[in-house]
C-alpha cells in the first residue's frame, strides 16, 4: 500500500505581530516590537503550501487559533466587554495583551508529536498536542490544537489522541520540533528520535547556560508511552546546551531527518557518537546517512541566522534522492550558500535543494520546518483524513482571496490596544470556519 508523508502547515493568522515573546529565540528578541506585515505573511505561508504541493506531495492545512484570546485575560481578572477587557490589558498588563495576540500557532512543528501506525503497538496514528509550557504565550495553545487535530484526524478506528501531558517545567513538551523519524518507506516500521534539554528528575552534567532548555527527558519518555512506541525503536539524545545558548531553541534549529537520512550540525547533540550507533543498531541492516555541516564551514551563528536546518527534507514522489527546502536567508548567507553549493557534489542522498520566501515568518523566529507538522499516512489513513484540511488549488485560491478581504497590511505594536483589530480577527476567523465547514468551532462563536 502506498504510504506518504503530509506536511500540515499553519495558516498565519490575522493578528501576525512582533511581540518579542520567546525567549531564547534570537530572531524573536532582535525583531521585537517591529512592524509586521500580516497579509504578506500569510500570503508567504500559501505561497510555501502549494510549492510543496507542487513537488507532488499531500499538503494539509492547520487553522489559526481565535486571538486575541481573550478567555485567557478573563480568566486571568480582566472582566467587561472585549473592548473593555482589551483596553484594561493594554493599560495595565500590555506583556498580557501581547501573549493572547501571539500569532505563534503558526508554527506547527510545535503543535504536536505524531508516531505514525507502522511503529505504536496498538496499529493506530498517535498524536499528542505539546503544551509548551515554557512560554507563556504558547501554553494556551494546546487545547485548541488538540481540539483541531481531533476534528481533521477524527476516525477513532485509525486515530488516537491524548492531551497534553501536565503542565509544568518537568514535563516541558515541545511537540515535534524535537523529533525525528527513521524509515526506509513512510508506512512501514521505524525508529524514532527524541531529543531534550535537560532532565527534570535526575542531575544534569550538561546545562544551558543563557537560555532556557524547554524539552524535558520526562516528557520524551511519556510521549513515547502514551503513543505505545516499543523500546527497541526509540532513541533518545540529548542536545548540546552550547546550541542552546547560540539561539537553537529547538533542535529542528541544527537538524532534520526524513526517511533514512539525517541533516544535522556537527555540534547539535551531547554525544553524537552514542545516538548515532544506537540509531543505526535499532534500524537495522539497511544504512542510515549522517550528513554532519562542520563548524569551520557554518558556524553555530550562521546555522542559527540563516536557519540552514529549519529546512523541510522531502522526498518526492517516484524520484531518487531527497529535495532540502530552505529559507531565502540560507541563500543570502555567504558561508551557508557555499557549503550548500558543496553538498551537491559530496554524494550523498540530498540530490536538489530549493528556497521559498517566508521572511515574515522568519523574523519572528520560524522557518519553513517550524511551520508544518509532519504525519506518516498509508492510503487507508489519508483517505481517513477531513478533506477539506487538504490543499487543492481551489482551496489555495479561495484562502488567498479571505486573506486579501481581512488582513491589514501592516500592524505595529499600538494597534494591539486597538479592539478593532480584535474584531477584525473575529470576522476573518468566523468566515475561515464556513469555509472549512466547521460550525461554532473558536469561543467566540458560541
Amino acid at each position: 500500500m502506498n504510504s506518504y508523508e503530509v506536511n500540515f502547515d499553519g495558516l498565519i493568522g490575522p493578528t501576525h505581530n512582533y511581540g518579542g515573546l520567546s525567549h531564547g529565540n534570537v530572531a524573536s528578541k532582535s525583531n521585537a516590537l517591529k512592524i509586521s506585515y500580516p497579509k504578506q505573511a500569510a500570503l508567504q505561508g500559501l505561497e510555501k503550501m502549494q510549492f510543496i504541493r507542487s513537488l507532488g506531495l499531500p499538503q494539509g492545512v492547520l487553522l489559526p487559533h481565535q486571538r486575541p484570546h481573550l478567555p485567557t485575560l478573563r480568566a486571568l481578572g480582566f472582566a467587561g466587554s472585549d473592548k473593555k477587557i482589551i483596553q484594561q490589558a493594554s493599560n495595565s498588563a500590555p506583556e498580557l495583551l501581547a501573549s493572547c495576540y501571539s500569532a505563534s500557532c503558526m508554527w506547527t512543528a510545535n503543535a504536536a508529536t505524531v508516531s505514525p501506525s507502522a511503529d505504536s503497538a496498538d496499529g493506530k496514528v498517535h498524536f499528542t498536542a505539546a503544551n509548551l509550557s515554557s512560554m507563556f504565550h504558547r501554553s494556551i495553545e494546546h487545547q485548541g490544537t488538540a481540539q483541531l487535530l481531533r476534528r481533521i484526524f477524527a476516525d477513532s478506528s485509525v486515530f488516537e489522541h491524548h492531551d497534553a501531558l501536565p503542565s509544568g517545567s518537568h514535563f516541558g513538551d515541545e511537540g515535534a520540533a524535537n523529533h525525528n523519524r527513521f524509515a526506509m518507506n513512510y508506512g512501514e516500521r521505524g525508529v524514532q528520535l527524541f531529543v531534550f534539554g535537560r532532565y527534570a528528575f535526575r542531575e544534569n552534567k550538561h546545562v544551558a547556560a543563557k537560555f532556557p532548555s524547554r524539552q524535558t527527558y520526562e516528557a520524551s519518555l511519556a510521549i513515547s508511552r502514551l503513543h505505545q512506541l516499543p523500546s527497541d525503536s526509540v532513541v533518545f539524545a540529548q542536545q548540546n546546551p552550547k546550541i542552546i545558548d547560540a539561539g537553537a531553541f529547538h533542535n529542528d534549529v541544527v537538524s532534520v531527518a526524513n526517511l533514512n537520512t539525517f541533516f544535522m550540525h556537527e555540534e547539535a547533540f551531547v554525544d553524537k557518537t552514542r545516538m548515532q550507533a544506537e540509531l543505526q543498531e535499532k534500524f537495522g541492516d539497511e544504512e542510515l546517512h549522517f550528513i554532519e555541516v562542520p563548524t569551520d564551514q557554518v558556524s553555530l551563528d550562521a546555522a542559527v541566522k540563516s536557519y540552514l536546518f529549519n529546512s523541510q527534507l522531502i522526498k518526492r514522489p517516484n524520484q531518487d534522492g531527497l529535495v532540502l527546502i530552505l529559507p531565502e536567508e540560507s541563500r543570502e548567507n555567504e558561508h551557508v550558500f557555499a557549503y550548500l553549493e558543496s553538498l551537491k557534489s559530496l554524494g550523498t542522498p540530498i540530490k536538489d535543494v530549493r528556497f521559498v520566501d517566508v521572511r515574515q515568518s522568519m523574523q519572528n523566529g520560524g522557518g519553513p520546518a517550524c511551520l508544518r507538522l509532519r504525519v506518516a499516512l498509508t492510503q487507508s489513513e489519508l483517505d481517513a483524513v477531513n478533506s477539506d484540511f487538504l490543499l487543492t488549488d481551489e482551496l489555495f485560491s479561495t484562502l488567498s482571496a479571505w486573506v486579501e478581504r481581512h488582513y491589514r497590511d501592516e500592524v505595529s505594536p499600538e494597534d494591539l490596544a486597538d479592539p478593532a483589530l480584535a474584531e477584525e480577527s473575529f470576522s476573518a476567523l468566523d468566515e475561515l470556519t464556513q469555509i472549512f465547514k466547521l460550525g461554532a468551532f473558536y469561543e467566540f462563536q458560541k
